[in-house]
């Protein structure tokens, strides 16, 4: 099943949009008005769009208004049946305090290709790698980084690892170290922390450890271009969170989800920049035009790039 590239350049203009709207708030110190300015925009972007969409990945329930929620509706339902995925603000805290790597995502996909996921947390693991049986979910560190090392000829030494700086990881990040690997700490954008794994010059071997099952979506409709590995596990902390992943049809809760089961098919897959970070640059502004730069993917046509485009303000 295949999307339209007829969509490529409506989708960049989606983020594009989200991200001039939250730019405009960078540095002021309030995340949670980043992160609306780029939900409405991009909400009435959507709704502009020929299409039937539908969010499988948001911000929350339908309470939670104003975030695209699961389950919303947008397009002007003239046209296809769409699965959209979203994060309006990759790095909350990137914009409101004018750090790099803010980020504009979205992915879609036609009906039934996205997976379906619960806002709950989700191990995994990325690496550029074509092959089964090199890099686990279920293989201790010691035994991913030897597989890993092999495979790209390299040292363990010279290996980097990719992961979320927080308490939860300590042991990893520990023992990481204690096999003279080096680690890239993020403190937020594991979306973007999973995608430095797609390129030699971001220096980056291998991502994995715990964040949001969204970003997890979201992150493996670009790797799925890339040709890389992907692998995920939801973690359901509590019964309210295994009975809404019941409610969504998820009946192995342990269960290892590999890319293609994550990803089915064909999407488009846009993270325009907020603020420059490791993989594009932010927005800027020269007088009443806006320049945004997207990393763009679409598996049919082949596209992984990052595209420059220029609107009027």
């Amino acid at each position: 099943m295949s999307i339209d590239k007829k969509f490529i350049d409506q989708i960049i203009k989606v983020s594009s949009k989200a991200a001039y709207a939250s730019s405009l708030l960078v540095g002021k110190n309030d995340k949670i008005a980043a992160d609306k300015a780029a939900v409405d925009t991009m909400r009435t972007e959507l709704n502009s769009l020929d299409i039937k969409g539908k969010v499988v990945i948001g911000e929350g329930e339908l309470d939670e208004a104003p975030m695209l929620y699961i389950g919303e509706i947008l397009g002007t339902k003239n046209g296809p049946e769409i699965d959209i995925a979203v994060d309006p603000v990759e790095g909350t805290n990137f914009a409101a305090k004018n750090l790099p790597g803010a980020l504009s995502v979205i992915s879609i996909a036609e009906k039934g290709n996205l997976f379906h996921a619960p806002e709950t947390y989700m191990d995994k693991i990325a690496a550029y790698v074509e092959e089964k049986n090199i890099v686990d979910l279920d293989f201790n560190i010691k035994k991913n980084l030897d597989n890993l090392a092999q495979y790209k000829n390299k040292n363990i030494k010279d290996l980097t690892v990719c992961i979320l700086d927080r308490p939860r990881h300590k042991k990893i990040i520990d023992e990481i170290h204690n096999l003279k690997a080096k680690t890239k700490l993020i403190t937020d954008g594991d979306v973007a922390g999973a995608l430095l794994v797609t390129k030699e010059e971001f220096n980056v071997d291998l991502f994995l450890g715990i964040g949001g099952g969204p970003e997890g979506v979201l992150a493996a409709s670009a790797l799925d271009s890339f040709g890389c590995f992907f692998q995920g596990r939801f973690i359901f902390d509590n019964d309210e969170d295994k009975k809404r992943a019941k409610a969504m049809g998820i009946n192995d809760l342990e269960k290892k989800y590999s890319l293609n089961e994550i990803v089915s098919g064909d999407s488009i897959f846009c993270a325009t920049g907020i603020t420059s970070g490791d993989l594009v640059k932010g927005i800027s502004v020269n007088g009443n035009t806006f320049t945004s730069e997207t990393l763009v993917t679409h598996k049919k046509s082949n596209l992984k790039k990052n595209i420059s485009k220029t609107y009027d303000i």
